[in-house]
């Protein structure tokens, strides 16, 4: 019973992660309002060092057009601007001399069809994710069955895991509506 419980933990917990890992991939996909996330991804020279963007600056967003950028040492206006050149942002950083500012420029139809069909290949791996958790809990259940754990036990396990495929998929399909419907909001 206890290896059951196991099983049915490890799954659940993959399944999180999961959809965990979807919730931060589309957070970082732009769609056309101003979101600090987008920036998460990009790391600065930091005294020899890569560092995230958010360890040597201050991020915010003044209104849904634009992100603010106040570096915290004036020296790094211009190690910050670059990286954000180089990144796959896909936005220009002007700077003023004392704060970078970032416009987020109004979504295209064709960019946001992109966008659409960029959060659905994403929403796909995290699917993929929640089968293959499902998979090895069987498979931990199988062998379970083998090693002596009766057989109506394991159908009634196999069931439960089942039903939390379901639940995360469900979630899943819930996530990846909300952000098309973000994305394709004009």
């Amino acid at each position: 019973m206890a290896v059951i419980k196991e099983v049915l933990q490890h799954a659940e917990e993959k399944m999180l992660h999961s959809l965990t890992y979807l919730e931060d991939a589309l957070s970082r996909i732009r769609a056309g309002k101003a979101n600090v996330h987008i920036l998460d991804g990009i790391k600065v020279e930091y005294y020899g060092g890569m560092v995230p963007l958010s360890n040597v600056s201050t991020i915010s967003t003044p209104d849904a057009k634009t992100i603010t950028i106040l570096p915290w040492e004036k020296t790094m206006l211009r190690p910050i601007e670059k990286a954000i050149q180089d990144s796959d942002v896909g936005i220009t950083p002007e700077n003023n001399g004392e704060i970078i500012r970032l416009g987020i420029p109004a979504l295209t139809e064709d960019r946001r069809k992109q966008l659409v069909k960029q959060s659905k290949s994403e929403a796909e791996n995290a699917k993929i994710g929640v089968r293959n958790a499902r998979r090895d809990a069987n498979e931990g259940i199988k062998k379970s069955v083998k090693e002596g754990v009766s057989e109506d036990e394991g159908k009634e396990t196999e069931g439960a895991i089942q039903k939390l495929h379901d639940k995360y998929l469900k979630k899943i399909e819930d996530v990846l509506s909300a952000k098309e419907k973000e994305i394709m909001t004009v």
